[in-house]
């Protein structure tokens, strides 16, 4: 990704919003979704200060070639992924020379009169079809304490420094920031036996997501030099997960239930040009690790496939949002901490022959830091419920209560650059259903 005049830290919008630093969508981002408002059908929208640009609408009126028409006439971003990171970046410049101060002001005038959208009348949606969904287990430190809260000797198993570990996951339950999420249904074990019932560990995973662009064939591998090209963009995610069904059933296959009820995400497809200022080189490998294997190994990759950016957690709890109070912050981490470049998990992913589709979504896997207070979920925090975290209504938590929200966070900021952010990814937590008879 090259650095160019959209990533000008003195450019600005006539959005007014999007102006002044706080903003996690100045012109300099202007990321892509889907939204609907007032009933009507999903549209493709660009993101700018507070407010939605309709794609389509811009289109009506003439603002953008006609050639775009085809790519945004879906009720997902499907098609445009499908163009390419290319033609993302040509549409990305294309809102951004709309929404310069610089801007004709009879092009501000029609986009004033029919296509801008305050984000708060909206409903955002998933953005693309997800046929698709693999999560990680990029994040080192996450996997580290995981293997010592768990007894594994060595905490790290053997083909962790070898390969990026995934599994894949449950598309269909990938859901929008804000839906709820329903507490599931499973076989947490009580003093040591199973017992079908809610489960009593509900957790939160702090996770970065990638969309792929353009696909590969089933059978036709791709090569490391190329994955980049297949990322259209980024997201946050919450890997929701149910930490005793998860131990209960690990063995011998690896999680089921306690990962498939629920995964979410926030709105936005931050794409790779906005991100370009934000590169950075992957982290150290561990002592005793030797050099990725040659298929997984790119000096570009090595050097620019890492990400800075500063990632936290937010919580409110039932009785907090009753005394008017905010969200406190549980954890604060950095993506510089994955031990995996994502076009890594997009070669590991298609090795063996799997073949990506456009809209698929690729997750981190938990992202914590080195110590306790970057952890990226409660499990972490908490070390399994024996730590008591303290909320400002005199409550703690060891693992989420219903009524309980989390919210993560995501921020980019370099000298020099404008910072940008992702939007929030929430969720609350509520009731699980009935036990069936």
């Amino acid at each position: 990704m090259i650095l160019d005049r959209t990533h000008d830290a003195a450019r600005r919008s006539w959005v007014d919003s999007a102006n002044g630093g706080d903003s996690d969508f100045p012109i300099q981002n202007l990321p892509f979704g889907i939204y609907s408002r007032d009933g009507g059908g999903p549209r493709p929208g660009v993101a700018i200060g507070d407010m939605i640009v309709d794609l389509r609408a811009v289109g009506a009126a003439g603002l953008i070639g006609p050639e775009w028409a085809t790519l945004l006439a879906g009720d997902d971003l499907d098609a445009l992924l499908r163009a390419g990171v290319g033609t993302i970046g040509l549409l990305r410049s294309a809102a951004g020379d709309l929404l310069d101060t610089a801007a004709d002001p009879a092009i501000r005038a029609a986009i004033e009169r029919s296509a801008l959208v305050p984000m708060a009348a909206a409903q955002m949606h998933v953005p693309t079809s997800v046929p698709g969904f693999t999560d990680f287990f990029a994040g080192i430190y996450h996997a580290e304490e995981g293997g010592r809260l768990t007894k594994a000797d060595p905490p790290l198993t053997r083909n962790y420094g070898a390969m990026p570990l995934g599994y894949n996951g449950r598309a269909s339950s990938v859901r929008i920031s804000g839906e709820p999420v329903r507490r599931p249904l499973g076989q947490p074990p009580v003093d040591g036996a199973p017992e079908f019932g809610p489960s009593r560990w509900l957790d939160f995973e702090l996770e970065l997501g990638v969309y792929v662009a353009q696909g590969n064939d089933l059978g036709a591998p791709i090569a490391i030099a190329e994955a980049r090209d297949r990322i259209a963009g980024y997201c946050l995610v919450n890997d929701w997960s149910a930490r005793d069904i998860q131990f209960w059933e690990n063995q011998p296959l690896g999680a089921f239930n306690s990962k498939g009820f629920s995964t979410t995400v926030s709105p936005w497809i931050v794409t790779q040009q906005a991100m370009a200022p934000f590169r950075a080189p992957l982290m150290d490998r561990l002592h005793g690790h030797p050099a990725p294997p040659r298929y997984l190994s790119d000096a570009d990759d090595q050097a620019q496939g890492g990400l800075d950016i500063q990632l936290e957690a937010w919580l409110s709890s039932a009785a907090m949002r009753d005394a008017n109070m905010g969200a406190v912050r549980i954890t604060a981490t950095n993506a510089r901490h994955l031990y995996w470049t994502f076009a890594q998990m997009i070669v590991q992913h298609s090795c063996g022959g799997t073949n990506l589709r456009s809209g698929d979504l690729i997750a981190s896997g938990t992202i914590s830091g080195p110590t306790r207070e970057q952890s990226g979920s409660m499990a972490e925090l908490s070390a399994v419920g024996t730590i008591a975290i303290p909320l400002p209504t005199g409550e703690t938590r060891g693992f989420l209560e219903d009524g309980d929200e989390v919210s993560l966070r995501a921020r980019c900021v370099r000298d020099g650059f404008v910072p940008i952010g992702f939007g929030e990814c929430s969720g609350r937590i509520i009731a699980a259903p009935a036990v069936p008879n």
